[in-house]
């Protein structure tokens, strides 16, 4: 078996939503971003400590007091979840690092589950998310292909109703949760998920932009990415207040697209001249000088602190976990105890957002209203 499935879950809202990228991406290297070997080093640390493994500590270049921390939060709430399941159903199964087969609905289909707690009535499937890119988990596809993995091995073991799909991001202490009936979740499978996976599989079906196209290896190349941003250029630009309502809208929904577009196309042209030698007409290699970093802070600070009149808290800062992070480590009931009249929050203000976000419209009255109470 292939180390990554073409179609694999962590790529589904590619290829749910753009099905000819999936044999596309085919033709490019598929790079390693510090961010994600920094993700790899923080999940074998969690399933380290998740496990209680007796075996060698893994050890990265990535390790800090705040890699520890972010999966220290992790492991404590997934043990609540697991705590619970078994309240549930005594012989309830755990499993950490899960590979799981969804092949019968996308070709060749398969994944890795962070956490599966299979019990009767529920099936959770929680996704550790060490980054620092907010995600929700409802409807997500990736963590519904999980599940369809999971009760393909394990429904029929367990009386399994719901499935609760969970993620968690520690570093933003934030968790979203999302429910869905088992019902629910096969009749996507059948309905949308198998007839787009055998397009995506086939490298058929149209090819579509969207905010899809942020981790699409081809998204520097990619003409209908270009063709969509670079529609905004029809606009004849005179000052933004000569606009009409609808241009402006327009301008809105494609301005975060279009700036993340012009900076893979840079990204990339650099490369090839980095990599490939590729003179681009009216551009040059110049000298970008890096910025200085220390080697060992551990020895950094030894040298410093002996050196003369400094202390610790001269060269250290120091800060306290979130709030989520907080309330998970003592229990709400103890968090609130101890650090209610200790904590605040600003007054709400409006801003601007897509109209498909998943927050509600906001409404002065109820803004109000709710920092009045958040205020007693």
């Amino acid at each position: 078996m292939a180390e990554h499935a073409l179609l694999s879950a962590s790529s589904a809202h590619r290829w749910l939503h753009c099905q000819p990228s999936a044999r596309l991406e085919e033709k490019f290297e598929n790079e390693t971003s510090e961010a994600a070997k920094e993700g790899t080093a923080a999940h074998a640390l969690a399933e380290y400590k998740l496990r209680d493994l007796k075996t060698k500590k893994p050890k990265s270049t990535y390790d800090s007091p705040e890699l520890e921390r972010i999966t220290d939060v992790y492991t404590l709430y997934a043990r609540e979840l697991i705590a619970e399941a078994v309240k549930r159903t005594p012989d309830a199964s755990v499993l950490v690092e899960q590979k799981l087969d969804y092949s019968h609905l996308a070709p060749e289909g398969f994944g890795t589950a962070d956490l599966l707690i299979v019990s009767n009535g529920i099936l959770d499937v929680v996704d550790a998310k060490f980054g620092r890119n907010r995600v929700f988990a409802e409807n997500n596809p990736q963590l519904k292909l999980y599940a369809l993995g999971a009760l393909d091995m394990f429904g029929f073991l367990y009386d399994i109703k719901t499935v609760r799909m969970t993620i968690c991001q520690p570093r933003l202490d934030h968790i979203s949760s999302f429910e869905l009936s088992v019902d629910e979740l096969i009749d996507w499978a059948e309905t949308e998920l198998k007839p787009l996976a055998a397009l995506a599989f086939k490298g058929e079906g149209e090819f579509i932009a969207g905010d899809h196209c942020k981790y699409c290896r081809a998204r520097s190349q990619c003409r209908a990415r270009a063709d969509a941003n670079l529609e905004l250029a029809k606009l004849d630009f005179k000052k933004p207040d000569l606009l009409t309502d609808e241009e402006m809208a327009g301008v809105l929904v494609q301005v975060n697209e279009l700036e993340a577009w012009a900076k893979d196309v840079w990204v990339y042209a650099e490369k090839a001249a980095i990599n490939q030698s590729k003179r681009w007409p009216g551009y040059k290699l110049i000298t970008v000088k890096g910025k200085r970093k220390y080697t060992d802070e551990a020895q950094i600070a030894e040298r410093v602190l002996a050196a003369g009149d400094y202390k610790e808290e001269d060269i250290y800062t120091v800060d306290l976990i979130g709030i989520t992070a907080m309330t998970h480590l003592l229990g709400q009931k103890q968090f609130t105890s101890l650090l209610s009249d200790l904590c605040v929050a600003p007054p709400s203000r409006p801003g601007l957002a897509v109209e498909s976000d998943k927050r509600k419209e906001w409404n002065p009255i109820d803004a109000a209203k709710a920092d009045f109470e958040d205020g007693l």
